[in-house]
């Protein structure tokens, strides 16, 4: 029986490239602090049950960090695959699929900024915890435009709960709860507003402490 992604994923622990932080800066799909196990259940039963929703023939995870969601999927029997800025990044999410028995081929390194409806396109698209860290979101959802034939699921910190819950538990104090490599900040209504703006949103879910949202491609 092989392990299951939880068992083996590896993640970056916040390198930077460029600049910028990837990948996941604490390991929240490994963890064993229950609060944060709770949390990630929320998460994972809000993102599973959208993608349910969407019912999709191919998925195409845009700033795919370590791999644990195409892995994931690919794992259940559903065709995905992985993008990421980081080569870095994409190095660990290979080394993740090859460690799980997934073709290591269904991840490549690039930006959000050059997705392609050639190379890219899904009738899913998924965009989770990728737009806090750029510094120009509105440019990354236009370019997603480009690929969704269908269906995309995107997800952000729902602030300001998100810092709040991070100086509770003691993290990030010199930053007032933000992490590392989070330049963006959105409550519910601004990031719905900010969605709606190219996409037509079919369903919200509020996983503490998110905001995810299901939208169609705009006709």
């Amino acid at each position: 029986m092989k392990s299951s992604p939880k068992e083996v994923i590896k993640i970056s622990g916040g390198i930077e490239e460029r600049g910028v932080v990837t990948g996941n800066f604490y390991d929240k799909y490994g963890s064993r602090n229950p609060i944060v196990r709770r949390i990630m259940k929320g998460f994972h039963g809000a993102l599973s049950e959208l993608v349910d929703i969407a019912n999709p023939n191919s998925i195409h995870e845009v700033g795919c960090g370590e791999g644990y969601w195409v892995i994931r999927w690919n794992k259940q029997g559903r065709l995905a695959r992985g993008t990421d800025f980081s080569e870095q990044v994409i190095v660990i999410a290979k080394n993740n699929a090859i460690a799980t028995g997934v073709d290591p081929s269904f991840f490549d390194q690039r930006s959000i900024y050059e997705v392609s409806s050639l190379s890219d396109s899904a009738e899913l698209v998924v965009c989770c915890e990728v737009l806090e860290h750029l510094e120009n979101p509105n440019a990354a959802l236009a370019a997603l435009t480009r690929i969704v034939s269908k269906h995309i699921i995107l997800s952000v910190p729902r602030e300001p709960l998100w810092c709040t819950l991070n100086i509770v538990r003691g993290r990030y104090l010199t930053n007032l709860g933000n992490t590392p490599g989070h330049i963006q900040h959105w409550g519910k209504k601004d990031f719905l507003g900010l969605v709606s703006n190219f996409f037509d949103i079919k369903a919200v879910r509020s996983p503490l402490p998110w905001t995810m949202v299901l939208a169609s491609r705009r006709a």
